[in-house]
């Protein structure tokens, strides 16, 4: 069997609602014959910034060597500036961006719907097979 590809992965997310973040990186790193890098900024290792000129730049310099941006649809409400930038650089880097459905959603922003490569469901599979298809 050919070794397996490591997908470097940029999720978008805050830290005041990473219960979604948290449940993403389970999935994914419990995905059967799936590796990955995670890109992300967690709490626990927080960007050197301390302004937001700053922070933007940090931010570059983690999106650029991503294969695939995640954005978690749910999300986009409450951090809707930070989530618009984050777009804005993966377009720049010209990185593919999969949009995830969070469950029991009726309605997913259309700013994210349109900056999506690819919108999925909540679930591995769904995940999985798009970063797989649209990573660079």
């Amino acid at each position: 069997m050919p070794p397996l590809r490591d997908y470097h992965l940029f999720i978008s997310h805050a830290w005041r609602y990473d219960d979604d973040y948290h449940r993403l990186v389970n999935l994914l790193d419990k995905a059967p014959n799936f590796r990955w890098s995670n890109y992300s900024v967690p709490e626990h290792d927080p960007l050197d910034a301390d302004n937001t000129r700053k922070l933007e730049q940090e931010l570059r310099k983690q999106i650029s060597p991503a294969s695939v941006v995640l954005i978690i649809a749910g999300m986009y409400v409450n951090f809707r500036q930070w989530i618009e930038y984050e777009i804005e650089v993966a377009k720049d880097y010209r990185k593919p961006i999969i949009g995830i459905e969070p469950w029991g959603s009726e309605r997913i922003p259309v700013q994210v719907q349109r900056a999506a490569t690819e919108m999925v469901g909540w679930n591995t599979n769904s995940i999985v097979t798009a970063i797989r298809r649209c990573a660079l």
